[in-house]
């Protein structure tokens, strides 16, 4: 077994209301930034042992799909490291 690390980055789909990203972006904008679009995210680290690298991101994966991410309204992306 090998020692990874998976982050699950979580953030709700275009065209779902994003009040927090929402007051940010026009906060910066009366700072002065000129922003495009600005959405927020989630993101979990997770430590876990595994056999491979697609085993870790297979289970990560999975973590995401039951618990940390609403498919219905949330797009998720996993990125796996060795530790």
């Amino acid at each position: 077994m090998t020692a990874y690390t998976a982050t699950v980055t979580v953030r709700l789909k275009h065209g779902v209301l994003d009040p927090e990203a929402e007051t940010t972006q026009q906060a910066l904008e009366r700072l002065g930034f000129d922003l495009e679009d600005l959405r927020s995210a989630d993101r979990f680290e997770i430590d876990l042992e595994a056999e491979s690298t697609e085993n870790a991101h297979d289970r990560a994966s999975e973590m995401a799909e039951r618990l940390l991410a609403n498919p219905t309204i949330h797009d998720y992306d996993v990125e796996v490291d060795e530790r």
